[in-house]
């Protein structure tokens, strides 16, 4: 029988991958829940799946925005179902819908996702014991070239900006790529301030940047406004281009390890913390609120909402006991009273024939909760 002594089992770039304590303990990184990135494998789209005349700052599939500032160049978002690379069925596509030359400094085109402060807490940015985070994906593009990923850090108007570049290398082949951000050591207020259920960092992959919008690849800026790298190419320089995305991981450590695979339910559970849509709803009981022709009902929600929603859209269905219809339509407004671990209480007005303390039914035809970052 042999025995095997070791202190550290490393990687191949000669990274410590596993530690071995005087005691006999194991450490290793990252093993369990790890990613950052909510929808990562770009599965769930709750919105739909297929986004052309976006606004200047749009939610496309669940958990990532679209962005651009000045510049007259437009892109299309969808999600596509086939083709993505090894294990992926799902990726984001951007195409370049309207093409235009970088003329003004504050010219950038952008994918990214806003990332609530109670999910990165644990990474002790703003501290000495900041932690290395790293950041991996599939990318593919019509056009080769340099592109870039940022990690913005935002807290109670503090902001640093780190740009890392990458490289395309083939058009139309799917390319592996993983990026590190050093630990943020220089704003020990963000652990009292930042970590809450607001804004704290976000992830933004540069497609067009001005130069007013990039900045040295792998350094801090103290400031809101990067999104990409100097130097880097412009996307949308080429109409009909596109960029693919998929397989987005964001963890601790330098070293991107395999893709965390969650449930598609898990997956959606996640999402629907910020973003909630209903369709025709089971009947629920409502009550008149002391108003003539308003009521209080409780929606069920499948999670508990990151913060008190917006809600929009819908049409309501409401009966009485009896069965004898008091309102069917769209022309109702509609208000969160409060949230909870149940669902969110909504006052519904212009339900005629509603009068105090009523109890009838009602039904949800289409409505949208939207809590998000």
């Amino acid at each position: 029988m042999s025995t095997l002594k070791v202190n550290n089992i490393q990687n191949a770039s000669g990274t410590d991958a596993i530690s071995i304590g005087s005691d006999g303990s194991l450490s290793y990184p990252n093993i369990g829940r790890r990613n950052l990135v909510i929808n990562g494998a770009m599965q769930v789209a709750q919105r739909g799946t297929s986004f052309s005349s976006i606004s200047s700052t749009q939610l496309t599939l669940d958990r990532w925005y679209s962005q651009y500032t000045t510049t007259s160049a437009r892109m299309s978002v969808t999600q596509e179902s086939a083709g993505g690379p090894p294990g992926f069925n799902n990726f984001l596509r951007a195409e370049v819908a309207t093409s235009a030359a970088i003329t003004d400094p504050n010219d950038l085109q952008c994918i990214k996702q806003v990332i609530e402060g109670y999910n990165i807490s644990y990474t002790n940015q703003g501290t000495a014991d900041a932690e290395t985070l790293t950041c991996s994906f599939w990318t593919r593009s019509s056009v080769a070239g340099t592109y870039a990923v940022a990690l913005y850090l935002n807290s109670s108007g503090t902001t640093y900006t780190y740009p890392v570049e990458y490289t395309i290398n083939a058009t139309n082949t799917w390319e592996y790529k993983t990026v590190t951000f050093a630990p943020q050591t220089t704003s020990a207020s963000w652990v009292s301030s930042g970590y809450t259920n607001g804004e704290y960092a976000q992830l933004r992959f540069g497609l067009m940047a001005g130069s007013n919008r990039a900045s040295t690849s792998g350094s801090w800026q103290s400031t809101t406004n990067i999104f990409g790298a100097s130097g880097q190419d412009n996307l949308f320089a080429t109409s009909g281009a596109t960029w693919d995305l998929t397989g987005v991981q964001l963890e601790v450590g330098s070293v991107a390890t395999p893709f965390e695979h969650r449930s598609y339910g898990e997956e959606l559970a996640l999402c629907q913390r910020y973003y909630q849509e209903f369709g025709r709803t089971g009947y629920m009981s409502c009550r008149g609120n002391g108003t003539t022709a308003v009521a209080d009902a409780l929606i069920p929600t499948s999670t508990v909402l990151r913060a008190t929603p917006t809600i929009t859209g819908g049409s309501w269905y409401a009966t009485k006991g009896s069965g004898t219809t008091l309102y069917a339509g769209s022309g109702e407004t509609y208000s969160v009273q409060s949230t909870s671990s149940q669902g969110v209480v909504v006052d519904i007005s212009n339900i005629a024939n509603m009068t105090d303390n009523m109890v009838a039914v009602i039904q949800v035809l289409s409505v949208t909760l939207d809590a998000e970052l």
